[in-house]
Parts: structure tokens; C-alpha cells; sequence
């Protein structure tokens, strides 16, 4: 049987990879995200490391959760000119920077974790429509 050259490869490692590190770019552990997308630490764990497939189910889950796109996560470049969280620093307004940082001046050590959590927790549902 002859193999179809239109197909693209699909490299499990890379795409783990990608995960891996916009998890961390978000700040949050293996066990924070799993528990977020409703999978087990240890299937994103073999997803991070390439040995498993990611179902069509788990896959919309984790671009959901990290804020980005199919394109980004399968192939490591969009290949649509969508706006993404990891794209979203070009279009950011540096006066609503100070607004923040102003504010969280004020906190104390305690309440800037607590805003920590609470900002890991809601960003992966900000984007579901």
C-alpha cells in the first residue's frame, strides 16, 4: 500500500513539548492544569513527554485551556492570522499595566497569591464561547 504524501506527520513530542511549556508560561503545574481540563496528571504527563495521542475531546481541553491555537499546538506556528493569549503582548496597552501594577502594590504578600490563583484559575475560560 502506498503512503499518502498529502498527510502532514503528526509529532507527539513537539506538540507535548508545546503544551509543556505554554502550561508553564501560564505558571501552572502539571496537577493544576490536569485538574482544569478534567484529565489525569499522569495522561498530561505522557502527553508532555510524546507518548500518548491526545483524543479530539482532550485536545480542544488543552488549546481551550492554554489559549491557543490548533495550528500553534499541532504544527508550532499558526497558520491563521487569529489572535492568541500568546500573541496578545503585540496588542497590549502599557497604560493598563500601570493601572495593575498600581493596584497590586497595595496587596499584601497573602492577597497577591490569592489574585494568583484566582488569575491561573478563570484565564483558561475566558476564550469559551
Amino acid at each position: 500500500m502506498e503512503k499518502n504524501t498529502n498527510n502532514m506527520d503528526i509529532d507527539k513530542k513537539a506538540i507535548g513539548q508545546r503544551i509543556r511549556e505554554e502550561r508553564e508560561k501560564l505558571g501552572l503545574s502539571r496537577e493544576e492544569f490536569a485538574e482544569i481540563i478534567e484529565l489525569s496528571d499522569y495522561y498530561v504527563g505522557q502527553l508532555e513527554r510524546g507518548e500518548r495521542q491526545m483524543s479530539l475531546t482532550a485536545l480542544v481541553k488543552v488549546v481551550n485551556c492554554l489559549h491557543v491555537s490548533l495550528d500553534y499546538l499541532i504544527f508550532g506556528k499558526p497558520l491563521y492570522n487569529d489572535c492568541y493569549a500568546h500573541d496578545a503582548h503585540d496588542a497590549y496597552d502599557s497604560n493598563n499595566d500601570t493601572d495593575i501594577n498600581s493596584l497590586l502594590k497595595k496587596c499584601s504578600p497573602k492577597e497577591l497569591e490569592l489574585f494568583k490563583k484566582l488569575i491561573k484559575t478563570i484565564l483558561p475560560y475566558l476564550c469559551e464561547n
